[in-house]
């Protein structure tokens, strides 16, 4: 996995994190949600980088 990869997966997880924060502490369900599902969306992210190195090698 790219560095660049890397630190695109963390930045959007992290990101995700601050608006499920935001959402919790707003009440609104809507981007709380949104921020759960961006934190899922870097996980998997993460995970194809994962695999696709395990075949490279």
């Amino acid at each position: 996995m790219s560095a660049k990869d890397k630190l695109d997966n963390k930045v959007e997880g992290l990101a995700g994190q601050a608006k499920e924060k935001l959402g919790k502490a707003t009440g609104d369900e809507e981007t709380k949600n949104e921020g759960k599902a961006d934190q899922t969306k870097s996980d998997l992210k993460d995970a194809g980088e994962k695999v696709k190195d395990a075949f490279r090698d």
